[in-house]
């Protein structure tokens, strides 16, 4: 059965002065349809650049990143940029939505970059905005949206072009307990009603037990993925 999301012994080394700084050292890691991962680890144990290799960002010194069974480090440029627009949704720790655009026309610039004729990037945003719980916020511009509301823009924004794999960076982290605590049951909800495959970078371990699986970084190393202990 073919994995949304593979990553094969993926090495991803830096220039650093006269030598090399190894990022992500071997890591391999395997995320299927409709499971969501947490990627848990102190500052700066790879966390940011493993989700930049795996949404094809960046590519590895070496390794294999399958999507879907296609191995973006053996394309062009040109072709790894069609597939992540394909496949992947990414969802950025904040928000940076446009200050001049609706929640609505947040999400229909971000299909349109994709080539959805305007009257189904429509549909579409409107569909996800009540998904996400913001039905009735479509018309109303970011300095009218609280903080957790604009992530729950950020997220719809990012299940736009129907990605088969969700990469999301610390998306609690500008929020009280209560508005991360529901974030985060909302990408679960998600990650199930889609069949995503999804890799959520965290720092609020209380909320890991929402999960399926964590896996642990330090020193660019992957732990491997263990059950997320239930409450």
């Amino acid at each position: 059965m073919t994995l949304p999301l593979s990553l094969v012994n993926t090495t991803l080394d830096y220039p650093d002065g006269d030598g090399t700084s190894t990022a992500l050292d071997d890591v391999s890691l395997q995320v299927g349809a409709g499971s969501i991962v947490a990627l848990a680890g102190p500052s700066g144990s790879g966390k940011s650049s493993l989700l930049a290799v795996a949404a094809t960002l960046i590519r590895p010194t070496s390794g294999l990143v399958l999507l879907d069974g296609v191995d973006a480090t053996a394309l062009a440029p040109r072709d790894t940029a069609a597939l992540r627009r394909e496949k992947i949704g990414i969802i950025f720790q904040q928000p940076n939505l446009l200050a001049a655009l609706t929640a609505l026309e947040q999400l229909q610039i971000a299909s349109h970059l994709r080539g959805l004729p305007p009257k189904r990037s429509r549909t579409r945003a409107l569909e996800l905005l009540d998904v996400v719980g913001l039905a009735g916020y479509a018309h109303r511009r970011p300095h009218q949206l609280s903080g957790g509301q604009r992530q729950r823009v950020n997220i719809a924004r990012a299940l736009m072009g129907s990605p088969s794999v969700l990469l999301v960076d610390e998306p609690t982290s500008a929020l009280d307990h209560e508005r991360s605590e529901a974030v985060v049951r909302l990408l679960v909800r998600l990650t199930r009603e889609f069949g995503l495959a999804t890799v959520m970078v965290t720092h609020d371990l209380e909320f890991i037990p929402l999960t399926d699986a964590v896996a642990s970084m330090r020193d660019g190393r992957l732990g491997p993925p263990v059950p997320a202990a239930r409450p």
